[in-house]
C-alpha cells in the first residue's frame, strides 16, 4: 500500500518527503520520475513502549511513500502525472501555505484553497474523460451483443459520470463489493482517499485558522486536512537526539508532532491500524487492515500463527500506560484473552498463543 506525495511546483512536497524517508533527492534531468521511498511510523505509543520495556531490537512499522512529479502543466497535458498517480493507493496534497518572495509560485501567489481547488479540478477532469470514453465504448458494444455484466458496468459507470457531473469526487460513492469489482482495475482518481497538508511557515504553526476555512471543503469531499512547517520538520530531523527533539517541540508550543499527525492521517487513508507484540527481546509494530480479527493479525507476525490460531492475549496501551508495567496491569486483572472472532483494536498489544 502506498502513499503518492503530490502537488504544484515549489510547494515543499520534496522536503517533506526527505524528513519523512531520510534520503536526500536528487534533481535529474530529463522527464520527472516518480521517487519511491520509505518511512518509519512516527507513534510516540512506541516510543514509551520502547522506554518500558528497554528491549534489545526494536522495529517500528514502515509506510511506502512515492514522491510523485509536480503538476506543472507540461506533466498534465502529457498526462504522465495522470499514470503515476493512478499506481498509489492514497494521495498526500502538499499545499504552500507559507509566504516566501525568494521562493516563487506558479499560479503567481500563494492562495492555499485556490491551489486545493485547482489540483481537485484537475483530478477529476482527468476521471470525467476516462468515463467518457469508457461509456462510449461500452454504449457501443452492448448495442451490438446484449451483455449483462457489460450493462451492469455501463449503469454504474453513468452513476459515476453523474457524481462527477455535480462536481464531486468519487470517493464519496459507497459501491456494493460487485460494483467495486467491476471497476476496480480503473484508474479513477477520485476514487483515492486525501489528505491535504499544508506547509506553513515557523510563525504560523499554531494558526489553525486554515484547517477552519476548509473545513467545509474537507466534509463535502471527504478529504483530512493537516498542517505542517516542512522546513521546521527539516530542522527537527537534524537533531541528535529525541530529548533535544521534544524540547524544540515544546519551545514551539506543539503538543504532537507533525509528522505523527500525518502517520495517523496516511493510515486512516489506507485502512489500516497498528498494533505492537512487545517483550525483552524486541518491540514490533505491526500495520492490518481495520476489523480485522485476531488470527489475521497473527498472520501478518507469521504464517503459522495464524494457521495455528488458538487465543490472543491483549493488553489495552492506555491501560498499560496507565498502570505503569505489564505487571501490575495483569495484578489488576486487566489482561483480557480472546478468541478468533476478536477485532484488533488500533494500539492493541497482543502475544499470540499457537499450536501446530
Amino acid at each position: 500500500m502506498k502513499i503518492g506525495i503530490i502537488g504544484l511546483p515549489q510547494v515543499g512536497k520534496k522536503t517533506l518527503f526527505q524528513v519523512l524517508t531520510g534520503h536526500e533527492v536528487n534533481e535529474t534531468a530529463g522527464p520527472a520520475k516518480p521517487i519511491p521511498g520509505t518511512a518509519d511510523l512516527v507513534d510516540q505509543r512506541f516510543d514509551r513502549l520502547m522506554a518500558m520495556y528497554q528491549p534489545k531490537k526494536e522495529t517500528r512499522a514502515r509506510l511506502d511513500l512515492v514522491l510523485l512529479p509536480k503538476m506543472e502543466q507540461e506533466a498534465i497535458a502529457r498526462g504522465d502525472i495522470f499514470r503515476d498517480i493512478s499506481d498509489v493507493d492514497a494521495l498526500c496534497h502538499v499545499v504552500r501555505a507559507f509566504e516566501d518572495e525568494a521562493v516563487y509560485h506558479a499560479a503567481g501567489s500563494v492562495d492555499p484553497l485556490r491551489d486545493v481547488e485547482m489540483v481537485g479540478d484537475e483530478l477529476l477532469l482527468h476521471d470525467q474523460v476516462f468515463l467518457e470514453k469508457r461509456i462510449e465504448r461500452l454504449e457501443t458494444a452492448v448495442k451490438k451483443v446484449k451483455d449483462e455484466r457489460q450493462q451492469k458496468e455501463l449503469d454504474l459507470l453513468k452513476r459515476l459520470q453523474a457524481q462527477l457531473d455535480n462536481g464531486a469526487p468519487l470517493r464519496l460513492l459507497t459501491l456494493s463489493d460487485e460494483e467495486d469489482l467491476l471497476i476496480r482495475s480503473y484508474p479513477l482518481i477520485t476514487r483515492k482517499e486525501m489528505i491535504l497538508v499544508f506547509n506553513v511557515g515557523e510563525d504560523s504553526l499554531g494558526d489553525t485558522s486554515l484547517l477552519d476555512r476548509v473545513a467545509d471543503l474537507c466534509r463535502d469531499t471527504g478529504m483530512e486536512a493537516m498542517i505542517v512547517s516542512a522546513k521546521v520538520e527539516a530542522e527537527i530531523a537534524l537533531l541528535d537526539s529525541a530529548e533535544e527533539r521534544q524540547a524544540f517541540l515544546q519551545d514551539l508550543g506543539i503538543e504532537e508532532p507533525a509528522l505523527q499527525v500525518l502517520a495517523r492521517l496516511c493510515l486512516k487513508a489506507l485502512g489500516r491500524i497498528s498494533f505492537f507484540t512487545v517483550g525483552k527481546d524486541e518491540v514490533h509494530q505491526w500495520l492490518v487492515r481495520v476489523n480485522s480479527p485476531a488470527p489475521v493479525a497473527a498472520g501478518v507476525i507469521h504464517t503459522d500463527l495464524q494457521k495455528g490460531f488458538i487465543r490472543a492475549e491483549v493488553i489495552k496501551y492506555d491501560e498499560l500506560i496507565a498502570y505503569g508495567s505489564e505487571a501490575e496491569l495483569k495484578k489488576a486483572g486487566k489482561l483480557s484473552v480472546q478468541g478468533k472472532d476478536y477485532i484488533v483494536a488500533d494500539g492493541d498489544i497482543l502475544n499470540i498463543r499457537f499450536n501446530l
